[in-house]
């Protein structure tokens, strides 16, 4: 490894720790070398490695455990990543959202309990018609319903994914309140709670594709017109 420039020595490291870690040298789950050692690999001070270790911690690429050191968590930056998904096309969005509910809609019918049951009709209630009132408020009350059956599933990574790509699931949720796309009505909603309600999770899964065909079957048809 190269020793740094003086230059922006802390943004230099970043990236001279990525590299390394995108190359191999730090497998996913590996422990970097210890302060002092990568402060004389990097030809820095053992602050302007500090400093990095934390950018490299917050961007999701470091974890550090108390008394044993600095582990690589992952070789992908969440911020590229998302920024990727958020360029794919609506048709992309609403299919992967789609995989994403069906498969929390069929674990929520298996784990779910009656309070979760009376959670999800009350968040519901508190949707409200399609499109009703403020625009972006009900934007966040579709959404609050939504993340409210990943939650069901008790499955925290698909938690943690949902709410990952919680952005671009609200832009699929705004494209629906147009002229073009068909907005699944408060029935379509309800029969997902109902068949999360039954306990079977081949009902969940049916019903929550019929909440989305109507929305993909008329994206198929604008992209093909």
């Amino acid at each position: 490894m190269r020793p740094l420039s003086r230059t922006n020595l802390a943004d230099t490291a970043v990236e001279a720790i990525r590299a390394e870690i995108h190359a191999g040298r730090w497998p996913v789950g590996g422990r970097l070398p210890n302060e002092a050692s990568l402060s004389s690999v990097l030809s820095v001070s053992r602050g302007t490695v500090r400093e990095a270790v934390r950018v490299l911690v917050a961007k999701g690429y470091l974890e550090t455990r108390q008394g044993s050191g600095t582990y690589v968590r992952s070789k992908i930056d969440p911020d590229e990543t998302l920024s990727r998904a958020r360029s794919a096309s609506l048709k992309d969005l609403l299919e992967a959202r789609c995989g994403l509910e069906v498969e929390a809609a069929r674990l929520a019918a298996i784990r779910h309990t009656p309070e979760i049951i009376t959670e999800l009709r009350a968040l519901l209630a508190h949707r409200g018609p399609s499109g009703e009132g403020d625009r972006a408020e009900y934007v966040v009350r579709d959404l609050s319903f939504h993340k409210a059956v990943i939650a069901a599933s008790g499955n925290q990574a698909m938690v943690e994914i949902y709410e990952f790509f919680s952005a671009s699931i609200r832009e699929t949720i705004e494209a629906t309140l147009g002229d073009q796309l068909p907005e699944p009505d408060m029935q379509a909603h309800a029969d997902i709670i109902d068949a999360i309600a039954s306990g079977s999770p081949d009902q969940a899964d049916a019903a929550t594709r019929r909440f989305m065909a109507p929305i993909l079957a008329t994206l198929d048809r604008m992209l093909l017109s």
